[in-house]
């Protein structure tokens, strides 16, 4: 069995779709006969304290569905005092560092960008060793940043964050992008660098749609995910008009918007938005099945990004609700998976709600039929993962 190493900065039982993501790429190595092994922190997000199993740990090596995981230590934050943050990322990139440095790595490393510094570390210490490097690049940093306006262009920190990325593009073996904007991006800058395209689809095995009415028509929309500036739910919270629609917003998930968003639900009575928390992502998936649309918020266009979300809520056959901009718009239209609001429009957003308040439950569970199944045959992660495979990616 040939063995296959991921560094990421996420992993279950983190929340959050960074944390899906790489799991469902290790399961999926592992189900194609790789032996496959992880490093990553021990467990703190998006809390940002580590988990209870983990306190007063150094390092903690566990196996978790026939992947083994080796957890490192970190000084866990999510505070928004960039001091703080520094040192929190600083404590796991020393401890990834010397780890890499002084242990036995396999021949084939995967190695998850961004965050930057991980990666530039993984991959130096990495490429001194010899090894394959496959890097799986989900977001474009610094671009994000830029467009976040948490970087500004041109600064000291931008500079060293563009050098990082140059580097960790060089170094690659080859490169795998969860986007097309993406592998553009990477041959903008070394044409001739073999980068492939890895969606984050999906692995539910669901082979059939169920769904489970309300006995009111009471149309109920969803948001499933982080809580953070990236999304802007906060602002969606503020902006957004369903008074005397036939609509209520669902909430699920934790983030650093989350006491934003209690305080202002708790404060008005008449937002016809509920939040529920946190939940395990076989649970919410229980929960989710008597909802009828999922809203996918993006605060701005990013360059490079498509919400996950997009297939993992399709491919349960929910209509998207779609409003992020960029490559997320196109797939979208092109697979006919629901609605597409321009980007921070909410006079277009509040409008298209008004005109979803009037469609009968019997029309959005047909359209959930429709969805499900073009999904089921558009996003389909083993058939990708064995193509990728019969390409000599992994």
């Amino acid at each position: 069995m040939e063995e296959i190493l991921i560094i990421s900065n996420y992993y279950p039982p983190e929340k959050g779709a960074a944390a899906n993501r790489i799991e469902q790429l290790a399961l999926k190595l592992y189900q194609n006969s790789y032996k496959v092994s992880v490093i990553c922190p021990l467990a703190n997000y998006p809390k940002g304290a580590l988990f209870p199993e983990y306190k007063g740990k150094f390092s903690v090596t566990e196996k978790r569905d026939n992947i083994t995981i080796k957890r490192l230590w970190i000084y866990p934050s999510v505070s928004k005092n960039i001091f703080i943050r520094s040192i929190s990322v600083l404590s796991f990139s020393l401890s990834l560092f010397i780890f890499l440095l002084f242990k036995k790595t396999p021949q084939k490393v995967i190695v998850q960008s961004p965050p930057l510094l991980l990666s530039f570390l993984s991959i130096f210490v990495i490429s001194l060793k010899n090894k394959k490097i496959i890097l799986n690049i989900s977001d474009l940093w610094p671009m994000a940043a830029i467009e976040l306006n948490a970087l500004k262009k041109g600064s000291l920190s931008h500079k060293f964050s563009l050098f990082l990325e140059c580097y960790i593009y060089k170094k690659a073996t080859l490169i795998i992008g969860q986007s097309t904007e993406i592998i553009t991006h990477v041959h903008s800058i070394f044409p001739k660098k073999d980068a492939f395209l890895y969606r984050n689809f999906p692995d539910h095995n669901v082979s059939k749609i169920e769904l489970i009415g309300e006995k009111d028509e009471t149309i109920r929309i969803f948001y499933a995910g982080l809580l953070g500036i990236a999304q802007g739910v906060f602002e969606l919270c503020q902006k957004i008009d369903i008074t005397g629609l036939n609509i209520e917003l669902h909430l699920f998930g934790d983030g650093s918007e989350k006491n934003q968003i209690e305080a202002l639900i708790s404060s008005k009575n008449d937002l016809k938005i509920y939040f529920h928390g946190m939940q395990e992502r076989k649970a919410l998936h229980e929960t989710l099945k008597s909802f009828d649309i999922a809203i996918v918020p993006l605060k701005t266009r990013i360059y490079g990004s498509v919400p996950s979300k997009i297939f993992e809520y399709s491919s349960l056959g929910f209509p998207i609700l779609y409003f992020g901009g960029g490559e997320g718009e196109t797939i979208v239209h092109e697979h006919n998976l629901g609605w597409v609001v321009p980007v921070g429009n909410y006079k277009d957003l509040n409008e298209k709600l008004n005109t979803i308040s009037t469609k009968p439950k019997s029309e959005l569970n047909e359209k959930k039929k429709e969805i499900f199944k073009e999904a089921q045959k558009a996003f389909n992660l083993d058939y990708q993962m064995k193509m990728l495979i019969k390409k000599e990616v992994f």
